[in-house]
């Protein structure tokens, strides 16, 4: 039995999964959600559940089957000697399984018997070779509302090339420690992205999409054919995720959901432009976050 934490948004949940159900299906043992993060008050207050819109296996752990494996939260003086346990001791030796640090570890493939799966694990590395598997985990159970319609059947015209922008705010900019931590990719970026874009395709047509499109309109102005997609409340986060999706390029933010986004387009000439300035800590190593046919300015 795998169980792995689902904590964060939805990006954050979907490479959290994705990483769970590599692992399960190559031990060929079941695997388990556990949400119990989403029932703490601080929380619940932030995030939500989100897979529910997907056809994953959604089979929740039970408190006592998270029990069994997960040690409890410890104090400051037991944190770190765990801390330095995690950094020496095989992962097969382990039953809880802590992320010990950002970048792909290929330890994680020796874990054998019941684990509980603690960390981000944001790398195509971690599920690239059930990837077939993954594509179909994350399609969307339902179909679109009349206004997604009316978007998708626009995105997919072939009078031109769709091209998503992603502009990720929001707590980005008005939570102190997130924005301290992730930074905001700049204006400078998104300019020099789309000059990119528009040296090696035609006919270009931009779909933005922002937790804050009004700030995105007075902002951002673009030379060339755009349409600011909006309507999506926060709760359907996967709609956006699915019109990202269905076009042909993406210019993406710092942001493991507009990653996912641009992952999950099959266009088989797709470009992605990712900025090289992923978190505001230069110490953290983000090379195995971005696939090696995406570009990096």
């Amino acid at each position: 039995m795998i169980i792995v934490q689902l904590l964060g948004g939805l990006g954050n949940q979907m490479f959290q999964y994705a990483a769970a159900r590599k692992i399960a299906f190559d031990k060929n043992t079941e695997l388990k959600l556990d949400v119990s993060c989403f029932k703490d008050y601080k929380c619940a207050t932030e995030r939500q559940y989100e897979l529910g819109c997907f056809n994953i296996i959604e089979d929740f752990a039970s408190s006592e089957e998270i029990n069994l494996l997960k040690i409890k939260n410890p104090n400051k003086i037991t944190s770190k000697i765990l801390k330095a346990i995690n950094q020496i001791k095989p992962y097969k030796m382990r039953r809880h399984i802590r992320e010990r640090h950002f970048h792909f570890d290929p330890e994680i493939s020796k874990v054998s018997g019941n684990i509980y799966l603690e960390g981000y694990w944001q790398s195509e590395k971690y599920f690239k070779e059930i990837e077939d598997i993954i594509r179909n985990d994350f399609q969307i159970k339902h179909g679109p509302d009349e206004a997604n319609i009316h978007f998708a059947e626009l995105i997919k015209k072939d009078s031109f090339q769709a091209v998503s922008v992603h502009i990720r705010r929001g707590d980005y900019v008005n939570d102190p420690e997130t924005n301290a931590y992730h930074g905001v990719c700049g204006l400078d970026y998104y300019h020099r992205a789309i000059d990119r874009l528009t040296e090696v395709i035609k006919n270009p047509h931009f779909f933005l999409f922002s937790d804050d499109p009004k700030w995105v309109k007075n902002n951002l102005v673009l030379k060339h054919p755009a349409t600011y997609i909006s309507g999506n409340p926060a709760d359907k986060a996967y709609e956006d995720l699915r019109l990202l999706s269905l076009c042909r390029h993406h210019i993406i933010a710092n942001s493991s959901f507009s990653w996912w986004g641009a992952w999950l387009c099959n266009y088989p000439g797709k470009i992605v432009i990712a900025p090289k300035k992923w978190f505001n800590n230069p110490g953290i190593n983000t090379e195995d976050l971005i696939p090696d046919l995406w570009e990096r300015i």
